[in-house]
Formats: C-alpha cells, structure tokens, sequence
C-alpha cells in the first residue's frame, strides 16, 4: 500500500487499517522500544508533580481547550 492509496481511504477506513497494524504487531509480540527522548519527559513530570507545579484538567477541559 502505498501513500496514494492511503490517501484515497476515508478516515473510518484509516483506523481500520491502523488497528489492523496494531493487531499484527500485537500477535506478533513486535518489542517496540521506547525512544530515549520518552524518559526525560516523564522525568520532567514527575518532577513537576512532585514540586507541585503540575497542573491537572479534566477530559473535558481538555477537548473544550482544543477546539477553542
């Protein structure tokens, strides 16, 4: 498959192809690592949590705050 084709699909019909992929790679058991660059933003959090200065919405705030 290639981009053309991908392009021609419906958004329905593109995460019907994403979850197949996932599904594969899931029976698969595919070992994705996790990038490097992962661990200094959770770090970064955590630090941020544990100094208070994290702040919490709900998902609700959250989808009002994207479609503003």
């Amino acid at each position: 498959m290639d981009m053309d084709e991908i392009k021609k699909m419906n958004a329905a019909e593109r995460l019907q192809a994403m979850e197949a992929l996932w599904d594969s790679m899931l029976q698969e058991n595919t070992k994705i690592d996790t990038p490097q660059w992962h661990d200094g933003i959770l770090a970064e959090r955590r630090r941020m949590i544990e100094s208070g200065r994290a702040k919490f919405v709900s998902l609700s705030e959250l989808k009002a705050s994207r479609y503003r």
